[in-house]
């Protein structure tokens, strides 16, 4: 059958989607651009926030205005959280919750059979109505990473998913389930196939890395996510190893001291989600860490680890986040060597605690504070990209644009631009970098990464 993916959210939709678009191909199915050649139209769903959820609505009434025959498949968080509802919306004939898509491409065949809606007996479509799998949220879905050469550059490799922390704000816990983890054995694996398969760079990705390994360990072993780390570090290859977000206190002097030590296998980038800079936002929120925890831990990191980029999420208009609490926060984002942030505006989230806590912050001054952290992001992001000129990076070329150049991503995350042949894409390369350009850098090609490092 012909299957259009479409993916909304996170790295781990991005991830799974790409797990779910191998395993289509390997059983014979025909990857299509978009809705209009398709038989068959998966949607993979985020439900972060109330428009992501109208987001995919909006996206399946496109996908039938297009093709009206098109039959439709939902899974992801939105899905899970709210299986009836979407089944409830037009052309929906099937909806799979985020564990059941490790089977997402048998529920296919079983209900269109393998040559698609299109060619099923009449008998077969006189079903009751969609088919509703929500399989609770209790194992891991096991999805191998796509390893085919028409993937990205950067692979995703999902070590692990679910979340046992309440944050106030959040409904993923309700839509990911409980932490769980993949044994060292198992990644270890996974990366081994990415690396055979050419893939110049790996992502580390999970709902709440930080937490890996708790549901392994044992009274007398526990399993921390620095184990995992040092675990796949002798089987790299030529690829280099980038880490997703982590919560400040859950990056340990271990995780440091493998970052100053491995430069060239595992990216000096850090992505550390502070919320916000004051302890009392921090406490409505039922985040884990505290403002010291940052505070501390930014200075050492990027002391200890040469060309360290630490980014941070912030979430402005939180409510009881008094004028006085957002001035804590930008004094302290101002005081920290961040080379940038995510801002995001507070919006309420059906099913949350937030929704229940008093003194809202009114809707124009929670836009105000996030174009103010806004230009203190691109302010600390100009003046590291200034930091690092002069610098020969280790970088993954990811594509030609349009004028020629070719576009790169360096280790410590800023985009850069430069001559080369097309044949260096999907390769590792040195860049030195000459100069600072819109969102990113230019640069010049000064090398290849030659051997791999070794173990």
């Amino acid at each position: 059958m012909r299957v259009a993916l479409d993916t909304h959210g996170c790295r781990l939709n991005q991830f799974e989607s790409e797990a779910i678009a191998r395993a289509l191909d390997r059983a014979g199915h025909r990857l299509v651009e978009g809705p209009s050649a398709a038989d068959v139209y998966v949607l993979n769903t985020c439900t972060v926030t109330g428009s992501a959820d109208a987001d995919a609505r909006k996206a399946i009434r496109r996908a039938r205005r297009t093709n009206p025959g098109l039959a439709v498949v939902v899974t992801g968080c939105y899905a899970t959280r709210a299986a009836d509802e979407i089944a409830a919306l037009d052309g929906v004939e099937m909806v799979l919750g985020n564990v059941d898509k490790d089977g997402l491409v048998g529920q296919l065949e079983a209900v269109f059979g393998r040559s698609g809606p299109a060619a099923r007996p009449p008998a077969a479509g006189a079903r009751s109505g969609p088919v509703v799998s929500v399989e609770a949220l209790t194992r891991f879905a096991h999805l191998p990473p796509a390893l085919d050469a028409t993937a990205r550059t950067r692979a995703y490799l999902k070590v692990q998913d679910g979340c046992d922390y309440r944050c106030s704000f959040c409904i993923v816990p309700r839509v990911r389930g409980p932490s769980r983890s993949l044994t060292v054995t198992q990644a270890v694996g996974q990366l081994r196939a990415l690396v055979a398969a050419g893939r110049p760079e790996v992502v580390l990705t999970g709902v709440h890395l930080g937490t890996y390994g708790r549901d392994l360990a044992d009274a007398s072993h526990r399993v921390r996510f620095s184990d995992l780390v040092e675990a796949l570090l002798p089987h790299l290859g030529r690829a280099r190893l980038r880490l997703s977000s982590l919560d400040p206190h859950e990056v340990d002097n271990r995780l440091l001291d493998l970052l100053r030590h491995n430069s060239a296998r595992l990216c000096p980038h850090l992505h550390l989600p502070m919320q916000s800079g004051d302890d009392e936002v921090l406490r409505r929120m039922r985040r884990a860490h505290t403002v010291a925890d940052l505070a501390e831990l930014a200075p050492r990191a990027v002391a200890a680890v040469e060309g360290l980029a630490i980014g941070s999420d912030i979430i402005v208009g939180f409510p009881g986040e008094t004028e006085e609490s957002f001035a804590r926060t930008c004094a302290l984002l101002e005081a920290l060597p961040l080379a940038y942030l995510h801002v995001f505006t507070y919006s309420d989230r059906d099913g949350t605690h937030a929704t229940t806590l008093p003194d809202p912050v009114p809707i124009a001054e929670r836009r105000r504070r996030n174009a103010v952290l806004r230009e203190l992001s691109q302010r600390k992001w100009t003046a590291f990209r200034h930091m690092c000129m002069g610098q020969i990076r280790s970088a993954v070329v990811e594509r030609a644009t349009a004028d020629g150049r070719l576009e790169a991503v360096t280790d410590n995350y800023v985009r850069v631009w430069f001559d080369g042949p097309t044949t260096l894409i999907g390769q590792r390369v040195n860049v030195e970098l000459t100069g600072v350009e819109a969102q990113g850098a230019v640069g010049r090609f000064a090398s290849s990464t030659g051997a791999a490092p070794r173990p």
